[in-house]
Order: C-alpha cells, then structure tokens, then sequence
C-alpha cells in the first residue's frame, strides 16, 4: 500500500477551498491509500499521471475534480512514500508542478523545494550585473564551506554572483530553498560558517561538519526529516485532523526567511523588525523570547508586552504553545502584560495603594473643571491631546520646559501668555485628578518611568510587539525597565496599523534601532486578493516609519513590496436599506462559511465600530441560532462560537473568515474623534490616518475571506474599493 504524506503548501491550499472541493480531497485521498501502488498507476480515475515539461522528473498529477488538480512528489529509492505539494485548479497546478524541482538539503538532510525556472533567469541577470563589480556579497567564504552548510551546486552559483544583500532578498523563498537561502542570509548578515553551523544546522540533528564525510540521505528519509513542513497520513482520521490543528499551528509557524531574526546570535543593541499584516511579526517575537529563553541565563527575566490585554493573553497562549511541555518551566521566567498594567503595577507598589485609571467620560469631566476660570478658545479635547502628546509625551516638569518645548505634531501656534494660561489649566487638571486617586493611563506611565528611574533594571531583556501605537511615556517605562546593552529591546510594528495617536523618536529615548532594523514584505496570511483590497483603503494617506515622529527622523513608511502567495476571493462589500438587512444578509453569509466552506465558527469573526452595533450582532446571531460570544469576555480556544468585536479590539487577532459591519458615514471617521481642520491641521490628518488604519486594520484580520457591509450611507473611506 503507498503511503502518503501532506506539505504545508498543500495544507494551506486545502484549508482555503470550499468545502464541496474539500470533501472531494479527502476522498481522493483515501481512495489513494486504500490502492496497491500498481493499482494506483493503472486506475483511470486516479489518473496519476508524469509531466512532459517537469523540471523534476519525480512530480506527478492526480485527478482531485473536473478543474482541480493535485501535485505528487513520487518515490524514486524503493519506498512507497508519496508527498502531496498542492492541490490547486488545474492549469495553476500543471504550471506551479512544471517549473519545481526537489532535492535532499545537504546538511540539514530535509527535503526542499526551488523554482528551478525562476532561479535559471536569475543566474543569468545576476552574471552579467557581476561583471563589473570586482567584490561579491559572500567572497570571503569558501565553496567548501558553503558546502558543508548545505549550499549545492545551483544556489552556490548563485552565491557567487550577489554583490548586496538586496541581490540576495530577491532570491528569496519560495524561489531559492529555505533552508539554503537562510545560510546565505545569515553569513552575509555577518555571522561566522561556526555560528550558522550552531544556530541552524546542529539544531536539525546533524553532527558531520563536512559534506564529504555525510552519509546519503534519501527521498524517504529526507521527507520524514522534515516534520516542521510535511507530516505523514497514518490512519483514516489524520487529515480531519491536521486540518482541525493547522489553524492554531498556522499561529506559532515560523519561516525561514523569518528565523535570521528571531534567532539571531545576538544584536548589539536595540533591534527592530517591521512590516504589514500578516508578515509574521507577532511569530518573530515569540520565537525571539523563545531564543533569549533557550540561551540566556537561569535567573534572568524578560518582558513580552503588546498594547491591550486581549493581545496579551493571545501572546502568553502562544508562548505556552511554542515553548510546549518540554520548555514549559521557562514560562516562570517571562512577564507577559501590557505596559498600562505594568506601569499600574510599579506606581502601585511605589505608594502602596492603586491608583484609579481615568475613564474617557470622567477625564473630560476633570478638563470642564480645569478649564472654567480660564477663557480659552478651545475644547476639552485640544486641551486633553496637549497635555498627552505634549506635556506627557516629552515628560515636561516646569511651565519653563513648557515654555520652551517645540510642539511637535500639533498645527495650532501657541503664544508664550497662552501657553501660561493652558500650563494653569494641565496644573489644575493633574491637581484635580490627583484629589480623587486617579489618573489617565498616560500618566501612570509618566509616574512610572519616573520612579523606575533611579531604581535597578527589572529585566534583562524586553520584547515589544505592536510596538507602533505604544505612547512616548510608555516607551520611558520601558527604556528604564532594562539597561542599555546587547539584545536589551527587541521591537515588532507596523505604522499601517496605528490607530492611536502616538507619534515617537525612540532615538530620543535612548532607544537606539538604527543599523538593526529589518522589513518583512511577505504575507503568510492573508490572501493576495485580502491584501490588494485591504491597502487599496489606504490609498492617498502618509504613513510615517515606525519609531520616527516626523519627516525629518528618515521619511514615510511604504507598503511597496508587500505581497502574498495564497490567491482566494476577492472581498466583498455590500449596502443595505436598514440594518436588519444588513444583519439579516449577515447571518446567511456566515452559515455560508461555516455549513458550506466547513470554517468552524470559533474562526469566523464580525467586528464594528462601536460595543451597540456588537451587541446587536450578538443577539441577532444567537436568536438565529447561530453561536456567538464577544472577544471582550476572553473566550478560551476551547469556547465554540463565532467572535464579535469591536475594530479595535480585533488588533492582533486572525480568523478565516471576517465580516466588517456597519461601515458607514456616521462612524467612519467618527466626527467626535476627529479634530477639526480649522482648529488644528496637522491633528486632524493625524486623526483621519488613524480611522484609516482602524478600518485596514479590521479587514486584515482575515485570512481566507472578507465581507464588508453598511445599511444607509456607506463610509467614504470605502471609495478606492467601492468607487
């Protein structure tokens, strides 16, 4: 009987189908397993069948449907064990199938893939562009040192032929092996044949430090050396549940081309790694403290922190998950909190009482009181985003530092009197507060960087993700939690997803990035069509670099580059007369996904603007009898149901499927969140950004499909996909 193994591509093309296609794969498949290999080549219904313009003369095609195909890697050393690569229409999988070749990595003994095609051209371009260029990206390493750490002959031709690292990054997975293209990339990162050896090859099992001295690895044996990327279907139930599984493995699955990060021997300093949804950057982070667990010291502790408390616990689950039962006690040694509970904690300790978190309605209340014996032509909300992105934000003491300071991201000139006048006020305001045991959430920080200040570091090292909506005052909470040295801050972020204003020079904090900061561009997410449509909704917006408060800290940030390998539906948006419309169209929708694409509900999730709309959703779903729970009571993985959110509280998380509701004019922008141009310019473009990036960040949550809806007038943030 032929045995039969799954690869990840497979796995994430299968997941992605709807579930008539599905039902029909799992059929072939147990139609597969249950043939002698002769059979197998002898049926007309199977019909396994050889390519004529195969590059790798083991691929082979089986028959899945009238329009889809599957793509086989056959046996060629005896064994019986056949590996499915793909599973895709037809003219995509014979085209993807033709141009692929497979081989043993010589080092690593796992199997690996190449776009043979593809890296012929590159070959060619790269040759001639070398010609007049006398150094080489990789020169000082030798061929047989590149050979014992698995390059073979057509990537070390390759090798030779990169002049910068830029050469390199367009070779990139899936076109080069993984394995193959992350030795490269780490020794032109500078690391020595010894360090890659002990970070990335012995890691694998491999003890033979000379290529000539290893063993042949086979086709077989090479397969099941690779259970990170392929595992084998051992009996009737495997594929329910690798497809059951593959969703939570889908959120600690780290690649290669994302390993030189998380496992880098050591930065010398500060390190940053950015890029948009789905790139993997939350991933980079645990498995980065998973490194500093693994090769740091017994008593040494280390911060992971993230900006709510819902992301927080999705942090501390994963990490439980990525360390498992072997690695679980290392758990002791991390804090995963936000920096607001952190901050909270420290102030705590420091008075020996808690102090009260300022709610948005009781601060503005405080502003109204600060504000009557002055006769001052603003808002509660200019004078509350002054004292946060001023006053807090440069941590200023004195009316002199006042006085002094350069308003930076704020359009409305300030006089010296006036300035008096609005210091009177944050005076009377942080008086009032004060009074009644409370304080805003950027003020704890602002008291806590300062009695952390004078005291010992509380850790050793301190991982930031979602490091772009962090706040100035947070950002000194958690400078003054660590000392300045080697691998003291490792940050992740994306500018695209700021939805709070909080616009930061880390350089002026001492937080030093530039030289150790990377970019991911590759999305493991979402689908191509998801992400095209998600940043389409950006479109005509100035998006500042992560960490950089203003033009002249380096310039804007770009989503150029940004693509994604998983191809599906194109999103969807629909208006409706009235809101029971909408609702009612979104019920069906989501038993489309969950009776006919098989998406279980706990992976479908609707999220709006505001906690009415939210609730509506709940009831509306649990009286059509359809399961709900709100993400806000942190329901476990065990708690089925569909998850309804709020947009911002959806930041972090991942489904397969999302429905955006309520996507109008009224809520998108929200008027009372928007600083009005007149007042203050560059405020209100900083305001219209974020709603922006609240509503990009919602759809690409969603990794498989998204559906978006509005009853009445539709947002006109929604013209560049509307029209």
């Amino acid at each position: 009987m032929p045995r039969l193994a799954l690869s990840d591509d497979f796995v994430a093309d299968l997941i992605s189908l709807q579930r008539p296609v599905q039902k029909e794969v799992n059929e072939t498949i147990q139609r597969f397993r249950s043939m002698t290999v002769p059979q197998l080549h002898a049926s007309k219904g199977m019909h396994l069948e050889k390519l004529e313009r195969a590059r790798d003369p083991r691929i082979r095609t089986i028959r899945v449907t009238k329009s889809y195909r599957g793509v086989l890697l056959a046996p060629d050393d005896g064994s019986e064990l056949f590996t499915l690569l793909r599973v895709a229409p037809h003219d995509e999988a014979i085209n993807w199938a033709c141009k692929r070749a497979y081989s043993v990595n010589g080092a690593t003994g796992g199997l690996e893939v190449r776009n043979v095609e593809a890296l012929e051209q590159m070959e060619t371009y790269f040759e001639t562009k070398a010609v007049t260029t006398p150094a080489r990206l990789l020169e000082e390493h030798s061929d047989a040192v590149l050979r014992d750490l698995g390059i073979d002959d057509q990537v070390l031709r390759l090798a030779r032929v990169c002049v910068t690292a830029d050469d390199l990054t367009v070779m990139a997975p899936p076109m080069m092996p993984e394995d193959q293209y992350e030795v490269l990339w780490f020794l032109a990162d500078g690391n020595s044949p010894e360090d890659v050896w002990e970070q990335l090859i012995a890691p694998r099992g491999q003890t033979v430090r000379t290529a000539q001295e290893r063993p042949t690895v086979t086709l077989s044996e090479a397969i099941l050396n690779t259970p990170n990327r392929i595992v084998e279907v051992t009996g009737p139930g495997e594929l329910e549940r690798i497809l059951t599984e593959d969703f939570t493995r889908w959120r600690i699955f780290l690649h290669p081309a994302q390993r030189r990060y998380a496992y880098h021997p050591g930065f010398n300093g500060p390190a940053q790694v950015t890029g948009g949804p789905g790139t993997g950057k939350t991933v980079v982070a645990l498995h980065r403290v998973r490194h500093l667990l693994l090769t740091g010291r017994a008593g040494e502790r280390i911060l992971l922190t993230t900006f709510t408390n819902a992301m927080a616990s999705t942090l501390r689950d994963s990490l439980a998950l990525l360390l498992g039962e072997a690695d679980a006690h290392l758990l002791e040694r991390v804090d995963v909190t936000t920096v607001d509970s952190l901050a909270s904690r420290v102030v705590r300790e420091a008075r020996g009482r808690a102090t009260k978190p300022l709610s948005a309605a009781a601060e503005k209340s405080a502003w109204t009181r600060a504000v009557a014996r002055e006769d001052l032509p603003w808002t509660e909300q200019f004078l509350s985003l002054e004292f946060r992105n001023v006053v807090l934000a440069q941590g200023l003491r004195t009316p002199e530092e006042y006085l002094r300071c350069v308003r930076r991201g704020r359009g409305t000139q300030v006089g010296r009197v006036q300035r008096a006048r609005l210091w009177r006020v944050m005076e009377r305001f942080t008086a009032d507060v004060a009074s009644r045991d409370s304080a805003t959430y950027t003020q704890l920080c602002d008291h806590a960087a300062r009695n952390l200040a004078d005291g010992e570091p509380r850790y050793r090292h301190i991982v930031v993700d979602e490091a772009q909506d962090l706040h100035p005052a947070q950002w000194r909470v958690l400078r003054a939690c660590v000392a300045s040295q080697s691998d003291d801050m490792f940050l992740v972020g994306d500018p695209h997803q700021r939805i709070y204003d909080s616009r930061v020079s880390l350089s002026s904090l001492g937080i030093h990035v530039r030289g150790r900061t990377s970019r991911l561009r590759l999305n493991y997410r979402s689908t191509e069509e998801i992400l095209r449509w998600s940043a389409s909704l950006l479109d005509g917006q100035t998006v500042g670099r992560l960490g950089e408060d203003d033009e002249s800290d380096g310039g804007r940030d770009s989503l150029r580059g940004y693509r994604s390998q998983l191809h599906g539906r194109v999103p969807t948006a629909h208006g409706y007369v009235s809101q029971d419309d909408e609702l009612r169209a979104l019920v069906r929708q989501i038993r489309t996904w969950i009776e006919e694409d098989g998406v279980k509900p706990s992976e479908v999730a609707v999220c709006a603007r505001f906690n009415t709309v939210v609730d509506a959703v709940i009831t509306r779903l649990r009286r059509e009898r359809v399961p709900a729970v709100a993400v806000k009571d942190d329901p476990g993985p065990e708690v089925s149901g569909v998850r309804v959110a709020t947009m911002h509280a959806m930041k972090g998380l991942e489904f397969r499927c999302v429905a955006v509701v309520g996507v109008t004019s009224a809520v998108l922008p929200f008027a009372p969140h928007m600083t009005p141009a007149e007042v203050d310019s560059v405020q209100h473009q900083a305001d219209l950004l974020a709603e922006h990036c609240l509503l990009f960040v919602a759809c690409t949550r969603a990794r498989d499909a998204l559906a978006l809806s509005w009853s009445g007038e539709r947002s006109r943030m929604l013209d560049p996909v509307v029209g």
